[in-house]
């Protein structure tokens, strides 16, 4: 309750600045907004906010890199200075902020200028390199990537994690330089990316990480867009109903407490009994519920807006609710997001990346939901590294990190810094029925489609009654000639579309794996947790 009550007070003081400056007393420095601390990375080639906080009227000046800028704190006590686009420089070098009625400057030591990009989404984001930091984290071969991560010039800021009701102006968290005492908090796939960027640009990375376990994407959505849009509206209604509810219960955080700390005995008990203990009590205010529109948002990225990014990469999709509804829904709320996001930060259509979801044997990583996550690839300047082939059957947290991180790394060496790399796996353009076989044609490509381990699996073919049976599956040049003996007259494909393809393997010759794909428009069922057999011939 306190981030609300102090968002509270904030929120109408910036009303009321008259009222601020005849009842308070007056800030006595010059502060630089949360994002802003020593060890930070600014975006290179683009103009550089920075903003803080001071008294009414006081003059602050920002000093960085031979520029010397100055503006007047408003009548809330807000700045913002921009300063000119920076070259890439690994040099640590101090940037001062000073304040006409601050006798002390502040003083922010070894910033370098590169590469920035935002790193959100749920747990799989937040999954930190070691497991000593999170009980589902620790990647593949962890003690050795912890022992070689001495990357000086790679930085990650860590917001700390809060949801909140209205929007807040700061987030907890600091720079650190990447090493091996760091690295093991760190977010792996954002350092596996900001590792490869460094390795091939040459060029210091920073990575801001605000992301939260279980988040869904309306979380980090704000309440004005959320608001205004007749699909997304309910989300924002039903939020704001249970928090009306909440807040017109005087004894809901007093009986929240008391159940917890009769929880608290029961797990005790259960644990001297080597019982499995119960679970915690019901958190009766839905401010504390990742799963309700906006919070996230209101939380941990409004504080960082406008820091300067380069672009956002982004895992999360385990967390779309509301079954086929929701599943149906989400293209939208991704959308939403993205271009929400572009016009809050002011840089236009920025590099936004993400992560399709592993293989996982159940309902929350079905096919429909990959689906989905894919139509993110209609948008512009937008990429989508697929990860069906380096999933866990059980765990919805896979280990290999280190091939997310690449996957995206490709994508955005390709598309953003322009290397001339192939960094997608073949997709799914176009398909010809020829006579009792479908030949399917492909992008991406490669230097050629590639059947890894075997002949191909996991594709499925289809009459006019659309159902499917396993099919035989054969490269043909740049595409896949599909048929079955049992399907005469073939008018659909599909491929890997399962919760847990095992075996799929149509690549390129890159080595990246084709996403799941069909060419039906079939309505979208509920998922089932039953797997067939790909065909093996």
């Amino acid at each position: 309750m306190k981030s609300i009550a102090f968002s509270r007070r904030f929120s109408c003081l910036a009303l009321a600045p008259a009222f601020l400056a005849a009842t308070l007393p007056l800030q006595a420095d010059v502060k630089p907004a949360s994002p802003f601390t020593s060890h930070m990375v600014l975006q290179r080639d683009l103009k550089v906010p920075i903003w803080g906080t001071a008294q009414n009227g006081e003059v602050v000046t920002v000093t960085f890199a031979g520029q010397k800028k100055s503006a007047t704190a408003a009548a809330d006590g807000t700045w913002r200075i921009d300063l000119d686009p920076l070259p890439a420089s690994a040099d640590g070098r101090v940037l001062t902020l000073s304040g006409s009625a601050t006798a002390q400057p502040v003083q922010l030591d070894d910033v370098l200028v590169g590469e920035v990009w935002l790193a959100s989404g749920q747990s799989n984001m937040t999954f930190p390199v070691s497991k000593a930091h999170a009980y589902y984290a620790g990647v593949n071969n962890e003690e050795q990537e912890i022992a070689a991560a001495n990357y000086p010039q790679v930085r990650m800021f860590t917001g700390a994690w809060n949801k909140t009701y209205e929007p807040q102006t700061s987030v907890g968290g600091q720079w650190l330089v990447c090493s091996p005492q760091t690295v093991p908090d760190f977010s792996a796939v954002g350092y596996f990316f900001a590792r490869d960027l460094n390795k091939e640009l040459k060029v210091p990375v920073g990575i801001i990480t605000l992301a939260f376990g279980a988040s869904t994407a309306e979380a980090w959505i704000r309440r004005d867009t959320l608001a205004a849009d007749p699909l997304l509206k309910p989300m924002l209604d039903r939020f704001d109903a249970a928090y009306a509810a909440y807040k017109a219960d005087p004894q809901a955080d007093a009986k929240f407490a008391e159940a917890q700390a009769k929880n608290a005995a029961a797990v005790a008990d259960a644990k001297a009994k080597g019982q499995k203990p119960p679970r915690g009590p019901h958190d009766p205010d839905p401010t504390h519920d990742q799963h309700n529109a906006t919070v996230l948002f209101n939380g941990m990225i409004n504080p960082v807006i406008p820091y300067a990014i380069r672009g956002v990469i982004w895992y999360q999709g385990e967390s779309i609710v509301g079954g086929v509804a929701g599943r149906t829904l989400y293209p939208h709320v991704q959308e939403t997001l993205i271009a929400d996001w572009r016009k809050l930060w002011g840089e236009g259509d920025f590099p936004f990346y993400i992560v399709q979801l592993a293989a996982l044997n159940n309902g929350s990583n079905n096919p429909y939901v990959r689906e989905a996550q894919a139509t993110v690839l209609k948008l512009k300047n937008t990429g989508m590294a697929c990860t069906i082939d380096i999933g866990d059957p059980v765990n919805v947290h896979p280990k290999d990190k280190q091939d997310v991180g690449d996957r995206l790394t490709r994508i955005a060496l390709a598309n953003t810094y322009g290397q001339k790399l192939e960094y997608s796996g073949p997709l799914y353009d176009s398909i010809k029925v020829e006579n009792n076989a479908i030949r399917v044609s492909f992008t991406h490509l490669g230097d050629g489609l590639v059947a890894k381990d075997g002949p191909l699996k996991w594709f499925e073919i289809a009459g006019s009654d659309l159902k499917y049976v396993p099919a035989d599956a054969k490269i043909d040049g740049a595409t896949v000639l599909v048929s079955s003996s049992q399907v005469p007259a073939p008018v659909a494909v599909r491929y890997a579309w399962a919760n847990y393809p095992v075996g799929c393997n149509l690549y390129n010759t890159a080595g990246l794996p084709a996403p799941p794909f069909r060419t039906d428009n079939l309505p979208q069922p509920e998922p089932t947790h039953v797997t067939p057999p790909p065909n093996t011939n």
